[in-house]
């Protein structure tokens, strides 16, 4: 990113103000600012949009971010769409036989809705192929967004192909999740949320209007569907910035005050002001953060973080950005999906834009990670697109992984990052230290803050065919030296844990009798090793703290 974007991230942020020349009609709009009071703005997330209408219904604890976090599979995401068209009750109630070659595979009222599904094709869901609808497999952001195109009226192979679904999605307005790969939860709530506000294709109406006129959906609930819409789009320079729901980008203006805008006569015209009565937000992003001012003409703003937010009058069509940079005073509405905050007790911490602690796994190991089943109900993954320059953070240091079910997971400094189960709040951090393996985040070194500790040296011997120490804690940085003290016998010592080259973390070379070989050990973490001539028998762990 740019030097003076981030700078500009941090204007937005501290809402300080620079003293840059600017154009006569940019100066005179300082004239008569007056102060503004800042009330709420009705905001709500496209996943309380979708869960207020029934859609999402959660597990046993509701929709909990950790159920946010699930990966999809092509049987829920079948029901939830079935749900949002009011057809869950008559494909539960299907009594007809012929069904996908591996029905067997759920129970009988999941068969029901399968065999539902086979009979009506015009819905969108034909299976996988060879006759198979694969329903514990991973749904696709171009599968869902496929079956999103048939409830809005656009039939495959009349009026896109299959292979060109997520560019035919884009130009209908869906974009949110392509690229995603495989669904989690949070992915159908945003896409659903977004095909909602979309026209059904020869009715003239909203899918939202056309499911309340169908008295499919309350009408009640239905209304914040229509909510405008708070975007994010990405820019390879500039990095992730907020849009309203055509793309059109949204500026902030540095000689702002907080809920205060300067900007008015001849600056109003070539800024005009962004309100909305009722926004409609991705959850990556934090209501509170949004706000109406009423301005000295008497006209409503919306703002964000306390900045006024504005067009720019030279913007024909989504995607420019021909206000950023203007007289080094207008700037895109930058967004941070991670930042840094101060936590008593641990120092500077890595959270996410709602404040959300996130956390690192000592047994992860670079780009690679082992939380799954139980461990990732406990620790739901993170995941962005918007990991980009901040202040204090730097792009070049997140990247996404690939996990084993095909979903995207966020890491930093090559280590997968999660939330906590038990962390319900901004700021919550009881994660921390759980295990001995889950640790907050020190941005300045990509583990855990932990008091320094001095570095020492460790002897392990190998005698009568077993490690000295079965158990053995040590400080991050120490060196662990094995002696072999078993005559006739050859031993060395191998860690269980592999690199990201499937190589043992450590191996020494076989030892004879009376000799010796060191290993340092730099990261945290829980190190089980054993003799490999003797590896049925011979097997300890080293714990390094």
């Amino acid at each position: 990113m740019k030097k003076r974007n981030r700078m500009a991230a941090m204007l937005l942020t501290s809402a300080l103000m620079l003293g840059s020349a600017v154009p006569v009609w940019a100066e005179e709009a300082h004239t008569g600012a007056a102060e503004a009071t800042a009330t709420a703005a009705n905001v709500k997330t496209d996943v309380q949009i979708v869960t207020e209408l029934g859609v999402l219904q959660g597990d046993g604890s509701g929709v909990t971010d950790s159920y946010l976090a699930k990966p999809t599979t092509r049987l829920q995401a079948a029901i939830l769409f079935l749900r949002l068209n009011g057809l869950e009750a008559a494909a539960l109630a299907y009594k007809g036989t012929d069904n996908f070659g591996d029905a067997g595979a759920v129970n009988e009222s999941n068969q029901a809705i399968l065999a539902y599904l086979k009979a009506n094709p015009q819905l969108g869901w034909t299976g996988t192929g060879d006759n198979k609808f694969e329903p514990a497999g991973p749904i696709m952001d171009q599968q869902y967004y496929k079956v999103l195109l048939e409830s809005l009226g656009q039939k495959q192979d009349t009026d896109f192909k299959y292979d060109e679904t997520i560019a035919f999605a884009k130009n209908q307005g869906l974009s949110q999740i392509a690229g995603a790969g495989a669904l989690r939860n949070r992915h159908i709530a945003a896409a659903t949320a977004e095909a909602l506000k979309l026209n059904v294709k020869g009715g003239g109406k909203t899918l939202i209007d056309t499911l309340v006129e169908q008295k499919v959906v309350d009408a009640g609930k239905a209304s914040a569907a229509g909510y405008a819409s708070i975007r994010l789009a990405h820019d390879m320079t500039l990095g992730p910035y907020l849009t309203d729901q055509a793309g059109m980008t949204l500026y902030y203006f540095t000689k702002d005050s907080e809920n205060t805008s300067a900007c008015a006569d001849q600056c109003a015209v070539n800024w005009p002001v962004y309100y909305a009565e009722n926004i409609q937000i991705p959850s990556e992003l934090n209501a509170a953060d949004f706000q109406t001012i009423v301005r000295a003409d008497g006209k409503k703003q919306t703002t964000y973080r306390g900045m006024p937010l504005y067009y720019f009058f030279k913007d024909a069509k989504a995607g420019d950005v021909n206000g950023q940079g203007v007289n080094n005073v207008w700037y895109v509405v930058y967004h941070a999906a991670v930042s840094v905050t101060e936590k008593d007790g641990l120092g500077k911490i890595l959270v996410d834009s709602n404040g959300k602690t996130l956390y690192m796994f000592t047994k992860d190991s670079k780009d690679t990670s082992v939380c799954k089943d139980a461990c990732e109900t406990n620790w739901p993954i993170f995941y962005t697109e918007h990991a980009a320059d901040a202040t204090d953070l730097k792009a070049a240091d997140f990247g996404t992984i690939v996990r084993y079910d095909g979903t995207k997971q966020t890491t930093y400094k090559g280590m997968p990052l999660y939330y906590f189960f038990k962390d319900t709040k901004a700021g919550d951090a009881n994660g921390q230290g759980v295990n001995n393996v889950w640790f907050v985040i020190d941005p300045t070194a990509g583990k855990e803050p932990a008091p320094q500790q001095t570095a020492k040296t460790y002897a392990v011997e190998m005698a009568n065919f077993a490690f000295s120490q079965e158990i053995l804690t040590v400080e991050a940085g120490s060196t662990i030296t094995f002696t072999n003290k078993d005559s006739g016998a050859e031993h060395n010592a191998v860690s269980d844990m592999l690199d990201a080259d499937g190589k043992p973390v450590f191996a020494t070379k076989l030892l004879a009798a009376g000799e010796s070989a060191s290993i340092t050990l730099d990261k945290p973490g829980e190190y089980t090793y054993y003799c490999e001539p003797h590896k049925g028998f011979m097997k300890a762990t080293i714990i390094v703290k």
